[in-house]
């Protein structure tokens, strides 16, 4: 039988010329994503970046720490503690102490992300002048890099200031320099400090107070320390998701291959069969091909993904995806795994089609008639229906349990693998009817290409599929995200009914002055808001962080209509909290302990209660609740009497110039509109553009191997009086209408994932709108369909150029 494999593999190389492109593709992906997971599975430790020279850096507590019977859970704060007056004093009898600030700085023309420091820290960098001097004066300051030069006037959101020096830059921020005192007046806050004292002191002095930061612990003192864990977290899901996809989409690819290639050598096979050849060889037969070719293709591949990764990872690195010191390591299990894998792929998807060539009778031998029976065996029907009973069953559980998972990306990037898969393996009992239906129009053209399309059923599903699979992957994920996207947005809309909302510059906040001026705007009703949060202890085990907002009761019922399930927001109080679904106690009046955003714990009583919507719908708590808290939003509602052109010109002036901006209701909208996030639309294109060059590389290899069977039936076509243009274009309308078929059943299967996710948003009392991403159907429809036609076009062109009477067999 190996012998017989082998030379079968090189008489039909064309064949398995798309298996083997197929595979390799994927083992090649695999690797390269093998090797990125790798790489990227621990982030080695920054060096300290801004307190490199300092000896001790004293930190407040950033960190709530509750024990549990299972041991102490933790979650960031959202407004680290300062250090104690207290300790101060006592760290100030063991040696300098200079204390640190940092506060976002605007300014025309200069770096968006410049950040302020007292001059006194720059010496824990060090930061080095390069040209002029420290600043003197509150109007003075020092700035790192070369975007400016000393004597320039700037005007900041901090006030107008001249830059008197520059400092080298140290490549991880673009710093401020303010005198220590006006950075005093700027951030009164001190949440850490450097200390020249000796550590052992310094950790008797602070005790539990603040934590005591040394050697290469003074990073956790840099802005966004966890930044590094981050990037790579949002990484491998991008790269966990993309090999997954590549798996998932190559099995459909190798086995819609080897099943199209059974199926064409029905007659070989019976052949042998005469020839005394038993079921069981001809079984191994058909593996030891799909054997030497995974083995083969997933060599291949190995080797082309060890040249893709670094290419890979320079382009993560340049597109800001990953640290810029991240690069591929030298690790060995991403091949094995990938080698493996690709090799079991093309064993899985031969298997089915091994079976069904043991099964071919030797009579087969005799037959001259080419139409198709049968398309579907029983094993296939049965999986192709047992997949949508086990997608209904989960969908089921998940919205009577957990509604809310269905709306996590993780759910809805795997759920709909099932429905697809199903829809793929039972496209053959749908696509006649449907071809049917799209050639119902009177004409030859439309008889031949519905006869054509029936008649070979099963070169009708292998072109289909790849199809359907990548509509269908289009739809469900991009129309998932959409979806969700529209709910947020129709909810924001409905709970905000405020006529103006005044933000303030990024990153920053408003002062008790600005407040006071906005506040005397006439025919107003001022609601300014803080962002902060809450923490509870679920089940005595389970930390559990909400986001908040720290609101007074009154203002808050004028410029927003929350959607309550219970209780009244005017019962809200500084002993009370409003809640949403989602919290494991939420009945009205029941008492919850909490911890606030700066670690304070409290027992609240629950005055109101939320829906659980997409998950916008966090808690509210009275600003006596938020310490630490600044405002970072005013709603403003209109009297009866106001005019709005009035009231925004007075908004404006009493915010002032360079303090943030007055938004119309509408306009605020569209400014926070919500957005995929770039690593997941990234990621989620990738995962098409996999989709659709396995698209291209099945419909190839499908129309490739068709050339030989449709051969005769376009040499009998010319034969018969057709021109060679007449021909072609009969060819590519078969083809255009086969992705039509694929498109449709691609789009039922889309709508019925998002059916599901719609049904989710509903229990939640969400706005539950299918959106369905056009564009993105119409585009990848439009690919395969060019695809598919010039898959078609290329090799009946090529068999055209021979005699008709020759293509047919016929003797002359």
């Amino acid at each position: 039988m190996l012998s017989v494999a082998l030379r079968t593999l090189r008489a039909r190389w064309a064949t398995f010329t798309g298996s083997f492109v197929a595979l390799c593709l994927g083992v090649a992906l695999l690797t390269v994503t093998g090797l990125a997971l790798a790489s990227s599975a621990t982030a080695p430790e920054r060096a300290p970046e801004r307190f490199a020279a300092a000896r001790v850096v004293v930190k407040g507590q950033d960190t709530l720490r509750v024990p549990t019977p299972i041991g102490d859970r933790e979650s960031r704060l959202a407004h680290p503690r300062p250090v104690p007056a207290a300790t101060v004093a006592e760290l100030r009898r063991l040696g300098p102490v200079v204390a640190d600030r940092s506060f976002p700085v605007r300014a025309a023309d200069a770096p968006a992300d410049l950040v302020g420091h007292p001059w006194s820290t720059a010496a824990f960098a060090p930061y080095d002048l390069a040209t002029g001097r420290a600043p003197r004066t509150a109007g003075e300051v020092a700035v790192t890099g070369d975007w400016t030069r000393p004597g320039r006037q700037l005007h900041t959101d901090r006030g107008p200031v001249r830059v008197v020096g520059t400092l080298t830059s140290r490549g991880f921020e673009n710093a401020v320099f303010f005198t220590n005192a006006r950075a005093a007046q700027l951030a009164p806050s001190v949440t850490q400090l450097a200390v020249e004292a000796d550590a052992a002191a310094v950790r008797e002095a602070v005790g539990d107070s603040a934590q005591v930061l040394t050697g290469n612990a003074r990073r956790l003192a840099d802005a966004d320390p966890g930044r590094d864990g981050e990037a790579l977290t949002a990484m491998n899901s991008l790269f966990g998701t993309a090999g997954g996809v590549t798996a998932f989409v190559s099995v459909f690819v190798v086995a819609s291959t080897f099943a199209f290639a059974v199926a064409q050598r029905r007659r070989e096979f019976a052949l042998l069969r005469t020839a005394g050849a038993t079921p069981g060889q001809i079984r191994r037969s058909v593996l030891t091909e799909a054997l030497a070719v995974g083995a083969l293709a997933s060599a291949t591949g190995c080797v082309l993904g060890s040249h893709a990764a670094p290419r890979l990872a320079a382009w993560v690195v340049d597109n800001g995806l990953a640290p810029a010191w991240f690069t591929i390591g030298d690790h060995t299990w991403p091949y094995h795994a990938a080698f493996w894998t690709g090799l079991i792929v093309a064993l899985c998807g031969a298997t089915t089609a091994s079976w069904r060539a043991g099964r071919t009778g030797p009579t087969e031998a005799l037959r001259e008639a080419s139409a198709e029976s049968g398309t579907i065996t029983r094993g296939r029907l049965l999986c192709g229906t047992a997949l949508p009973l086990a997608a209904a069953v989960t969908l089921g559980l998940s919205l009577a349990g957990d509604p809310a998972d269905l709306l996590h990306r993780k759910s809805y990037i795997s759920r709909p693998m099932l429905l697809i898969t199903a829809a793929a393996l039972l496209c053959p009992l749908a696509l006649r009817p449907l071809t049917r239906l799209l050639t119902w129009l009177p004409g030859a053209c439309a008889m031949l290409v519905r006869e054509n399309t029936a008649a070979g059923m099963r070169r009708t599903a292998a072109l289909a599929a790849p199809v359907l699979v990548t509509v269908a992957l289009a739809g469900s994920l991009l129309g998932a995200t959409a979806t969700l996207n529209r709910a947020k947005t129709t909810e924001a809309s409905e709970r905000t009914t405020a006529a103006f909302v005044v933000t303030p510059p990024a990153g920053t906040g408003f002062d008790d002055a600005a407040l006071r001026r906005l506040r005397t705007v006439p025919g107003t009703e001022v609601s300014p808001t803080s962002s902060t949060a809450v923490h509870v202890l679920e089940d005595d085990v389970a930390l559990i962080r909400s986001e908040a907002r720290a609101v007074t009761p009154g203002p808050l019922a004028a410029t927003t209509r929350l959607p309550l399930a219970a209780g009244e927001v005017s019962d809200l109080d500084d002993d009370s909290i409003i809640v949403n679904e989602e919290w494991q106690r939420h009945r009205v009046g029941d008492r919850v302990r909490v911890w606030l955003g700066d670690g304070t714990p409290r027992t609240l009583r629950i005055a109101a209660v939320m829906t659980t919507g997409t998950g916008d719908n966090g808690v509210y708590v009275t600003p006596r609740n938020a310490p630490g808290a600044t405002v970072d939003r005013i709603d403003v509602a209109l009297t009866d009497d106001a005019d709005p052109n009035t009231v925004a010109t007075a908004l404006r002036k009493a915010l002032g110039p360079g303090n943030g901006q007055v938004l119309t209701r509408d306009a605020w909208l569209r400014s926070t509109h919500p957005d995929t996030n770039r690593t997941t639309r990234l990621g989620l294109l990738l995962v098409l553009g996999i989709a659709l060059l396995y698209t291209g590389i099945s419909v190839a290899n499908t129309m490739v191997m068709a050339t030989s069977d449709r051969a005769r039936d376009l040499a009998v076509l010319r034969l018969a009086g057709a021109t060679r243009r007449q021909v072609l274009w009969l060819t590519a309308a078969e083809a255009l209408t086969v992705v039509a078929a694929g498109a449709l059943l691609g789009l039922l299967v889309s709508a019925v994932n998002l059916a599901g996710m719609a049904s989710a948003l509903a229990l939640l009392s969400a706005p539950a709108t299918i959106e369905l991403p056009w564009q993105a159907l119409g585009a990848t429809t439009a690919l395969c369909a060019l695809l598919a036609t010039t898959s078609a076009l290329a090799p009946a062109a090529l068999a055209l150029r021979r005699r008709p009477a020759e293509l047919a067999g016929v003797r002359e």
